[in-house]
């Protein structure tokens, strides 16, 4: 069977069939009770439409909408299919575009939908045939007064030839910034119209997805780059004209109705594009809008002030982000500072994710000459402000630069602070970029002080790369060095060189861990379960999601907050992981971990994949992040756990608290066999399988290299010590996350001179 061009499968004629009469369900109630069950029942009874094609959607949609209220066969069947559509990118050919048209004319319908199927025709739309049932669209929207979608009905009245009593209503009571932006709107076709309200459009329960390039082919379209300059220097020199006087103030009014969202959406394209021109006119702006030119505590205009701040972190850049911080210090208003440093901490990691512009962060060295003082923020290592006099580092501020440069002092240490932050979003961005499919542009990190403590690897002939540290290799491609590509043998010589030279690297390369597919997942295909069945404490595995760039909803013992999906987008947006987790209803507070799958980005969406097509470093960084999740948020991983702990949860805290060892640990294990003969106490400690054994003058300790849970001998029994200290006092050779590899060298030198040990919880234990 075909439908509007469009050869239909079994399935995709099953449900047409449903939906027209030509079908009928016998047992109807049974089908209404098999659906209750789940996807797998819905596939058997032939309503799944998950795995129709993109234009089977599209060119089903027309009917789903002529379906009434009943049959109820029918009508399951037309949920099934808007329900995909709304989850996935249906596509038309322009009879299916022309049809739908015409099924939506007649009701009350989303205009969102019909405008929708314009940019998602890949052959173009039939636009002299959309034009009656376009006209009875907006002409019933203009009589019902629907004028909350503006562009999608100025898309449908350039189809219908009535532009001019569309522009006449949606320009009544805007601001001159909004009237220019339906005024630009006016001088382009419906189609490119349409891509605009693809872009602007509020979310919607029918319509699909909004197009993942939207934004790249509206900052193309013609003239719109420029307007989004005129708008955004427009309102800068509005704000300006308030603070000099010659606009009157009046909190909240600086901008007029619709002026907010135009000034949103310029600054999101510009910002999508890293326009040269932006950076100074929008300092003015934001700085501008977050303050008032009077002492009162009111600002111009708190939605320009968030309106931009969301497109900060939808495309993120240094200069943006500096732009907020200043505004979020210069503001009087009681409650903004708050919400913008939550802005703040959401656009910080997006800016990790965007590398082609976060390795513009500046490297923060700063040297500053005060009086006979000298103030140096360095970045070596650790950050650090530090005050000399001469060629002598001083403890502390010097008391005279105190006393006369006390404005400076505030300023360079938030200076520092400041550093701190963008060194970690730095590293973040630098993190990212393992799983990218193509190589970020790293050159523009060469002399700075975080390059040159990674490994790198460089062309010098077609295929032959070699590694190196820092960035030496000049005018050749240059991309990570990841032990995933790298031989045993070379890996075990990097690992020696990072413990030579004591170099703190800024994040686990030398020593990363590398996952690959294991023989139970090359059986089940398409998921692993791996990291399944782990209880872990529930709020330190959302903090950790978050941390790193996992996107999850928050759940909890109310309706719906039983099922999490956490979702992390790799490989430069081809490629999104998903871990499932479970809240546990009848314990408070704890999660258990489930499957891990992986989706590849398609025409019309994200495609589920077997695990062995996904790039091997894509499945081995989201497995490693998982991997991290268990590790540090398992019960397992706690040492008072037990004191508190529930009793059906026990033999799982026992089993992974002294288990074998996951990749994260084995790691662990290697880093530590390596790091021992250095440590003082080396003649104390050996190293098992799963243990560091530490010989005390009391007793001898067996701490866990997973958990860092400890067994005394000779019997094995339980010590429970919550670690206090760093374990800074020896060299570790990554930043780690968790920390607990320091966590067990500290325990390691606290329990080598156990006779020392005065803390009487730990005491009563060792001598009960």
């Amino acid at each position: 069977m075909n439908l509007h061009g469009t050869p239909l499968s079994p399935r995709a004629r099953f449900l047409h069939d449903l939906m027209t009469g030509a079908a009928r369900l016998v047992q109807l109630e049974r089908l209404l009770q098999d659906l209750m069950a789940g996807v797998t029942t819905r596939a058997a009874q032939g309503l799944d439409a998950s795995q129709l094609s993109a234009y089977e959607l599209g060119a089903l949609l027309p009917t789903a909408y002529r379906v009434d209220l009943e049959p109820a066969d029918a009508v399951l069947a037309r949920w099934e299919i808007e329900r995909e559509a709304s989850e996935r990118q249906p596509l038309f050919t322009p009879e299916a575009c022309a049809d739908l048209f015409d099924a939506l004319a007649g009701r009350r319908a989303d205009i969102r939908v019909a405008v929708g199927a314009l940019v998602r025709c890949p052959a173009g739309a039939p636009l002299d045939r959309l034009a009656d049932p376009a006209r009875a669209l907006v002409e019933r929207l203009l009589q019902e007064d629907r004028l909350d979608e503006p562009f999608s009905l100025l898309a449908a009245a350039g189809l219908a030839g009535l532009d001019a009593q569309a522009a006449e209503r949606l320009t009544a009571g805007r601001g001159p910034l909004g009237v220019a932006e339906v005024e630009l709107l006016l001088g382009w076709d419906p189609m490119q119209r349409a891509l605009f309200a693809e872009f602007a459009r509020e979310s919607s329960r029918n319509a699909p997805p909004p197009l993942p390039d939207a934004r790249e082919r509206l900052s193309v379209l013609p003239g719109y780059a420029a307007f989004t300059c005129t708008i955004v220097e427009a309102a800068a020199a509005r704000v300006d004209a308030i603070h000099a006087g010659e606009v009157p103030y009046r909190a909240e009014k600086a901008f007029g109705v619709g002026e907010k969202q135009t000034i949103g959406r310029a600054v999101r394209i510009a910002l999508l594009r890293d326009e040269p021109w932006l950076p100074e006119p929008l300092e003015r702006l934001v700085r501008g809008v977050a303050v008032a030119p009077t002492k009162a505590r009111t600002l111009p205009s708190q939605g320009v002030l968030f309106e931009i701040a969301r497109a900060a972190e939808d495309h993120p850049t240094p200069e943006a982000v500096s732009a907020l911080r200043a505004a979020r210090d210069a503001t009087r208003h009681a409650g903004v500072p708050k919400q913008l440093d939550r802005v703040l901490k959401r656009i910080e990691p997006a800016l990790a994710d965007r590398v082609e512009v976060a390795f513009r962060l500046p490297d923060g060295r700063v040297r500053q000459t005060l009086g006979e003082h000298t103030a140096v923020i360095s970045v070596e290592g650790e950050v650090e402000l530090s005050w000399w006099h001469g060629d002598r580092k001083l403890k502390t501020v010097p008391a005279a630069v105190k006393r006369e440069h006390p404005e400076e002092v505030k300023r360079l240490r938030e200076l520092a602070k400041q550093v701190r932050r963008q060194q970690k979003t730095l590293v973040r961005a630098l993190e990212a970029g393992f799983a990218h499919q193509v190589a970020p542009p790293y050159r523009q990190l060469e002399g700075h002080p975080v390059a040159d403590r990674l490994i790198w690897e460089f062309e010098v002939s077609p295929g032959v790369w070699r590694s190196e540290l820092g960035l030496t290799v000049p005018d050749v491609p240059v991309r990570l060095w990841h032990p995933a590509r790298a031989t045993p043998d070379e890996v075990r010589a990097w690992r020696e060189v990072v413990q030579d030279k004591e170099l703190r690297q800024p994040f686990k390369q030398a020593f990363r861990e590398v996952y690959l597919p294991t023989p139970a997942e090359e059986t089940t295909a398409t998921y692993s379960n791996r990291f399944a069945g782990h209880v872990v404490g529930y709020h330190k595995l959302y903090a950790l999601l978050k941390q790193r760039g996992w996107q999850a909803p928050y759940l909890g013992p109310w309706d719906g907050g039983g099922d999490g999906e956490a979702r992390r987008v790799l490989g430069g947006g081809g490629w999104r992981a998903t871990f499932l987790h479970d809240y546990l209803w009848h314990e408070d507070g704890y999660a258990t971990t489930g499957e891990v799958r992986f989706h590849r980005m398609a025409g019309d969406g994200w495609r589920e994949a077997r695990l062995a097509e996904v790039p091997p470093l894509v499945f081995s960084e989201a497995m490693r992040d998982v991997d991290l999740f268990v590790a540090v948020a398992s019960i397992g991983a706690d040492p008072e756990w037990l004191d508190r702990g529930v009793d059906r949860l026990r033999d799982y805290w026992q089993s992974y608290g002294f288990g074998d060892l996951s990749e994260n640990a084995r790691v662990r294990r290697d880093a530590l066999a390596r790091l021992l003969p250095r440590l003082a106490i080396a003649d104390r400690c050996a190293l098992t399988d799963r243990f560091l054994v530490v010989r005390g003058e009391l007793r001898t300790y067996k701490i866990h290299l997973g958990s860092g849970n400890i067994l005394m001998e000779p019997n094995d029994a339980y010590l429970c010590v919550v670690p206090r200290g760093s374990g800074d006092r020896v060299f570790l050779p990554f930043e780690e996350d968790g920390g607990m590899l320091s966590v067990i060298v500290s325990k390691a030198f606290l329990l080598a001179a156990d006779t020392e040990i005065t803390d009487p919880t730990i005491v009563r234990q060792i001598r009960p």
